[in-house]
């Protein structure tokens, strides 16, 4: 009587290609997963970080061809001179008007009315971004 054999005999011819497959692909998707938490880490922290002074546009008013009334809520540190820009297009979206704006009140957040001035009728306002004074440019 002899014996069956159900498989290969062990270590007599190395990994199956399945093995050495799942082994690529744990290392892999550590890599991958790894990097992505590193990324996402690094975006949240720039963020966090680079946030010194940040804005918004609660509400705009054009009162003429050549003027705009925009309440802004600008959000600092105290001791921080903040500096945030403001643009304005019209209904064609090409930009009528561009300023920047600085906030140097000694308070956390501020509530403010500034006045853009415009060269035609504005359809919309855009905060293009805020930053601490002493990066201004």
């Amino acid at each position: 009587m002899s014996a069956v054999r159900e498989g290969l005999p062990e270590g007599r011819y190395g990994r199956s290609a399945d093995e050495r497959a799942d082994r690529k692909l744990k290392i892999i998707g550590s890599v991958l997963g790894v990097g992505l938490l590193g990324v996402v880490g690094w975006i949240g922290w720039d963020y966090v970080a680079g946030q010194s002074v940040s804005a918004e546009v609660i509400k705009f008013q054009v009162i003429s061809d050549t003027e705009v009334k925009v309440h802004l809520e600008v959000r600092k540190e105290a001791s921080v001179t903040g500096v945030c820009s403001l643009s304005s297009q019209d209904k064609e979206h090409a930009e009528v008007g561009r300023a920047d704006f600085t906030f140097a009140q000694s308070r956390s957040r501020v509530d403010e009315l500034v006045t853009l001035k415009t060269t035609g009728r504005a359809a919309m306002i855009e905060l293009v971004g805020c930053r601490p004074a002493t990066s201004a440019r």
